[in-house]
């Protein structure tokens, strides 16, 4: 159990109480992402002579966003958020069902918003509600969960991850579920259950994977299948994922320990990475700033981003500031672990974001917000109800 009881007292100021660390971290991670989105996209544009900083100018500019959605988010008191939990969860409902018929189709998934000069991927910004939502229904059982009240729980993030998962899009419900179980052992929920929802979940993935054969129907997409093919057999030469993984590690290893240098990688100026300012950004960094210099500073920042929200859980006032912490570590942690596993070959590759890194208006947005509320619990843990 995280949560640990703090001595209460009137808050003047919850600036007194800030953690400045996080969010000059994530500002500064942003920034490197900036530069290696120009980085990976420059020569291609060039070549096509097309504007050279379109795709960083525009990162640039979803991270001055996420600046702002991030103070918003610390300064308005997380527990109004809680009041409005039922508001929340059917605005979230609401606008994946309607994604679902109006949205737009990207490689498979019908998961985007096309508003004037950008994409919303209401999946993203709804990571943000469920922490919430789910928060403020588990912190009722006090950190002693019981079954009934798990079964609810579930039922919560059930409705959502099905509309993802009818989106097609399988990694933003993966990391649904990533958050899902990370906030539920932590709000008491007994381990066993947790190994049999283990077990069930991937009982699921396997029923989904060999559906054309159990139920005569192909329940993933063709492009979802090829994914986990190509992690499953990574030395078959067939397959847009089989190259995009023998891309993404010649990059990798290409880079060595002090890198090519900015903007001189070879796999990264010829764009041998496909999708490399979004799923595949690590691959610059390691090509081009190496291991020393790129790699790992970059695994040092997120280790103390988490390590840091670990703390605000703990030091949190009450056990809903611990679940909506507990939420935002899961998520990150999930996402930084399949992100950086799927450019070694030791994850399948999902599509899913490397935060602060990808480029994504709303993915930025996503993360900042979520630093935004971990800083909101911890400068408010002495904060009276």
């Amino acid at each position: 159990m995280l949560h640990t009881s703090a001595p209460r007292r009137t808050l003047h100021s919850p600036l007194r109480y800030v953690d400045w660390t996080l969010p000059f971290v994530a500002i500064g991670v942003s920034v490197l992402g900036v530069f290696m989105n120009y980085s990976a996209t420059w020569r291609l544009l060039e070549f096509n002579g097309g504007d050279v900083l379109f795709f960083a100018r525009r990162q640039a500019i979803f991270v001055v966003i996420g600046v702002g959605v991030m103070a918003l988010t610390a300064l308005l008191d997380y527990r109004v958020l809680g009041e409005f939990h039922r508001q929340i969860y059917l605005g979230l409902l609401v606008a994946l069902a309607a994604v679902l018929v109006f949205g737009r189709e990207v490689q498979g998934a019908r998961a985007w918003f096309q508003l004037p000069g950008f994409q919303l991927q209401p999946a993203e910004l709804g990571k943000i509600a469920l922490i919430v939502v789910l928060a403020a229904y588990a912190s009722r059982s006090e950190g002693e969960m019981d079954l009934p009240a798990l079964v609810n729980s579930l039922m919560l993030a059930a409705a959502p991850m099905v509309l993802i998962f009818l989106e097609n899009d399988i990694g933003t419900m993966l990391i649904y579920a990533a958050i899902v179980m990370g906030m539920l052992l932590v709000a008491g929920a007994r381990v066993t259950h947790i190994v049999v929802l283990t077990i069930i979940g991937a009982l699921v993935v396997l029923l989904v994977f060999n559906s054309s054969r159990l139920v005569g129907r192909d329940l993933l997409g063709e492009r979802q299948q090829e994914r986990l093919t190509a992690f499953l057999d990574q030395s078959s030469d067939q397959g847009q994922a089989n190259y995009n993984l023998n891309q993404s590690q010649i990059a990798l290893g290409s880079g060595g320990l002090t890198g090519q240098g900015w903007l001189q990688g070879t796999q990264t100026n010829l764009n041998l990475v496909p999708e490399q300012e979004t799923d595949f950004i690590f691959t610059a960094v390691g090509e081009e700033l190496g291991f020393l210099f790129g790699s790992l500073p970059l695994l040092i920042a997120y280790l103390f981003l988490m390590s840091r929200m670990l703390a605000a859980a703990r030091l949190a006032g009450e056990l809903f500031g611990t679940l909506v912490v507990v939420g935002v570590l899961s998520m990150f942690l999930f996402q930084i672990f399949e992100n950086l596993g799927m450019t070694m070959g030791i994850m399948p590759i999902t599509g899913i974001p490397l935060p602060f890194m990808s480029h994504g208006g709303s993915s930025v947005v996503t993360a900042f917000a979520a630093v935004g509320l971990v800083v909101n619990v911890r400068s408010r843990r002495f904060a009276r109800a």
